[in-house]
């Protein structure tokens, strides 16, 4: 009886929680926020240092959702069955990159040196394409251990040799003279970010979901019609100048609500084309311990409904 009293009581729909991590590709969502499309909304960005921290924050029921890279969902798909894909944020397309020391030209010249890597399954599938595609393997580096927010101290610092990155990290790297050997845009298509929810997010608190879906895209609008001052905007919060930004921003494809339509009802199916390649390969080096339905992590409504508004 008390159990029924008080759940009478509880908020119709409470406050949603969405994480995300200093990707160009989550900065829409920042923007849609300070253009005021989430003004009185209950509704909380909260940021994160990196995607690990997101995951960790999730299966701690600490947020709802969040802005994740497809292979942080397929982590979580199969270890708790209770997340779906309700966006395509983007697709990079150089945005992730292998910087190395001067001196270092080429992938092959990488054998026996140190690179740094984020300890996710995405990041040791982008470290194993592209040693795969320089006819090298995993055995012929040392791979070090590095959060996102170690990597530019740990490069500076001389403690790799190389270093899997993006973002903010990406650019000042570069800038302080790092070489690009190799980049996402060698294998199109394969590295997705996704806005993604729980199902329970879904069921209880859908109303805020969608206003934060269709705010996200009028804000992918505004920086396409506005970049300058999108970037702007974005750039007080990146802590990188807005032609950086731009820059970085040009190293993503972040398809339409039209693309997005397609791809989630599947009428596109490289998308889970992309997914079901992951999966095996997440599965054969045993970051996942079961095979995972691609199809079933997709919820397509929210883009949907968004579309028809629009």
């Amino acid at each position: 009886m008390l159990a029924a009293l008080f759940g009478c009581f509880r908020p119709a729909s409470l406050p949603l929680r969405i994480g995300a991590n200093l990707w160009t590709g989550y900065e829409t969502l920042y923007l849609a926020r300070d253009l005021g499309e989430l003004k009185d909304k209950p509704i909380r960005l909260i940021d994160f240092p990196s995607g690990t921290e997101e995951v960790r924050a999730y299966r701690n029921d600490e947020i709802d959702g969040a802005g994740l890279s497809i292979d942080q969902v397929i982590t979580l798909a199969a270890t708790q069955g209770d997340i779906r894909i309700i966006a395509i944020m983007d697709f990079s397309n150089g945005g992730d990159v292998i910087l190395a020391r001067p001196g270092l030209r080429t992938m092959g010249e990488l054998k026996g040196k140190r690179i740094g890597v984020e300890a996710t399954a995405l990041g040791a599938f982008f470290l194993g394409r592209a040693l795969e595609l320089n006819d090298m393997t995993p055995q012929d580096v040392t791979v070090v251990s590095l959060e996102l927010g170690d990597h530019e101290a740990a490069y500076r610092a001389g403690r790799v040799d190389a270093v899997v990155t993006f973002g903010p990290a990406r650019t000042n790297l570069l800038k302080a003279g790092a070489i690009p050997l190799f980049d996402s845009s060698r294998i199109p298509g394969e590295i997705v970010d996704t806005l993604a929810a729980s199902s329970e997010a879904i069921a209880n608190n859908a109303e805020h979901l969608q206003t934060l879906v269709e705010a996200r895209f009028k804000a992918l609008g505004y920086f396409q019609s506005n970049p300058a001052d999108a970037a702007r905007r974005m750039a007080r919060r990146t802590r990188v100048k807005p032609e950086e930004l731009l820059e970085a921003f040009r190293l993503l494809e972040q398809p339409s609500l039209e693309t997005n339509v397609a791809l989630l009802t599947q009428r596109d199916p490289s998308l889970v084309v992309t997914m079901t390649n992951l999966i095996r390969v997440m599965h054969d080096n045993g970051l996942i311990t079961k095979m995972i339905d691609p199809a079933s992590l997709l919820d397509a409504q929210f883009v949907e409904r968004a579309l028809a508004r629009r």
